[in-house]
């Protein structure tokens, strides 16, 4: 006998035959289990949508506002660069100085410092063709600058070979100390390697430019020499920076992605008050970063939120990376991520208008943190809220900032200590321009000059000398066979322990 099915109603089973009852019955079943297939499906495509959502905010719409990418990755007029949020004014303003601004003049050469004085004097009256006599107290000057031929200076070394009358031995003069065994002088050559480092051009481009401006026969191949002999002059003074870098109190650090022939290579930048330090390695795990800063345990790191910096050590997260993953929510599709950017970014501006009135000498340091203290309060509870939201957006943001928030407020607890990483970032960007145009290095050997000669010059504008004159000097002691002078001052190194 056929049993009734459960979930036909009692009046219509009732009418049923057996038969009918068993097919309605089936019929139920297979739609029950054709809902369920469908609910999961439909959570399934939910979970989906939440996750393209994410993926949307996370790389769909990333710029230089709401992300780590270059800015030079965005075109200054493409669609899709941010519209300024600045007031249109009025009136127009035409091109070029406003009215008010401050003129700018090129003050005259005094007389006795000109290289050639020309006198022009009127030998007819203009009106009545009379002739002119005597001179004018207050002549109008007028004074041309230009170029001069340049010629190189070719010094001639003649060392004479001469034979001994005793015993028939040739004897060669040698060289006068200092002077380079090649054809390249120490001021050539420190201008040819700041040439291929410090302005970022090509071998190729350098050897027209001595050749074509210098009136100096060049090739690439003789780039490729002195840029190794330039390498080995400033390896010494390298060296010590970089061991320098491990006894400073605070360091900008940073990398970013170049080439070493076809090996992928991390350039590295470390910028101390008064010098920074460059170095390429092959990778950018935790290995690398302790060879290139040391024993830097009691050092405080300015940095991104990369793994590699989560070793123990004492870290300053930089802010203006927060705000840029901050501004990520508020771009994102997800109204309750907008929400959340929203309020965090009020906090995060609360935050740096007591910071800016505090550098300004406005407020002391007492002030500053107690104004800050309810803000950080309030910033804490908000990464707690997007924690515990079941928001993938948000949990993984505000789930890492939140149990690291610590790293978040070194600033506010140690006095002295910058919220930003901008440094490293200025410092990294010359750089990183020489990586467009040099796709990278192609050997070692070439590695180890880049990360010297950026160490040079960006060491030399911290402390205002002339990287030229710093590389001659250099060059000079590398031919004399002397070390070259260094690049750390007494006040550029700060010990720890006294701090």
């Amino acid at each position: 006998m056929v049993k009734s099915h459960s979930k036909i109603p009692v009046d219509i089973d009732a009418e049923l035959s057996p038969n009918a009852r068993k097919f309605f019955g089936n019929l139920i079943d297979g739609y029950e289990r054709r809902i369920a297939e469908l609910s999961e499906s439909n959570a399934k495509l939910a979970a989906d949508r939440a996750t393209l959502d994410f993926q949307l905010a996370k790389k769909g719409k990333l710029t230089p506002n709401n992300s780590s990418i270059p800015p030079s990755t965005q075109h200054p007029h493409g669609k899709d660069k941010p519209k300024s949020k600045q007031p249109k004014s009025a009136t127009r303003k035409k091109r070029g100085g406003q009215p008010g601004h401050t003129k700018a003049t090129r003050s005259l050469v005094p007389t006795e410092d000109c290289d050639v004085v020309e006198v022009l004097r009127p030998h007819t009256c203009r009106n009545c063709a009379e002739e002119l006599k005597g001179d004018d107290p207050e002549p109008l000057r007028h004074q041309v600058f230009e170029l001069p031929v340049i010629k190189p200076i070719v010094t001639e070394y003649q060392r004479h070979r001469l034979t001994c009358d005793c015993c028939g031995t040739q004897t060669c003069a040698p060289l006068s100390v200092g002077v380079p065994t090649g054809q390249c002088g120490p001021r050539l050559a420190a201008f040819t390697g700041l040439l291929m480092g410090h302005f970022r051009q090509s071998k190729r481009k350098a050897a027209a430019f001595l050749g074509d401006l210098l009136n100096i026969p060049f090739s690439p191949s003789w780039t490729i020499k002195i840029q190794t002999q330039v390498s080995e002059a400033v390896a010494k003074p390298y060296e010590e920076l970089r061991s320098e870098l491990q006894n400073q109190r605070q360091l900008f650090v940073d990398e970013s992605p170049t080439k070493q022939g076809k090996q992928k290579a991390w350039l590295w930048v470390a910028v101390a008050p008064l010098f920074t330090v460059f170095a390429i390695s092959l990778n950018r795990k935790r290995e690398s970063l302790k060879a290139f800063l040391g024993n830097y345990s009691g050092t405080i790191i300015n940095c991104d939120r990369a793994k590699m910096y989560f070793d123990g050590k004492v870290l300053q997260w930089c802010w203006a990376h927060i705000k840029r993953d901050i501004q990520r929510l508020i771009d994102s599709h997800d109204n309750q991520a907008k929400r959340l950017g929203h309020d965090l970014m009020r906090q995060q501006r609360l935050l740096f208008e007591q910071w800016h009135l505090y550098k300004d000498g406005k407020i002391g340091w007492k002030n500053f943190r107690k104004s800050v203290a309810p803000i950080r309060t309030e910033f804490d509870s908000l990464l707690l809220r997007g924690r515990f939201s079941g928001n993938k957006i948000l949990v993984g943001m505000c789930t890492e900032l939140y149990q690291r928030r610590e790293w978040l407020w070194t600033f506010i607890k140690t006095q002295g200590i910058e919220p930003t990483n901008n440094a490293a970032e200025r410092a990294l960007r010359p750089a990183v321009i020489y990586r467009k145009l040099s796709f990278g290095t192609q050997s070692d050997s070439g590695s180890r000059y880049i990360e010297r000669i950026l160490t040079v010059s960006e060491t030399c504008r911290l402390q205002k000398r002339s990287a030229f004159e710093y590389l001659v000097s250099a060059m000079e002691a590398f031919f004399a066979k002397k070390p070259a002078p260094s690049l750390i001052l007494q006040i550029g190194s700060t010990n720890k322990k006294a701090a």
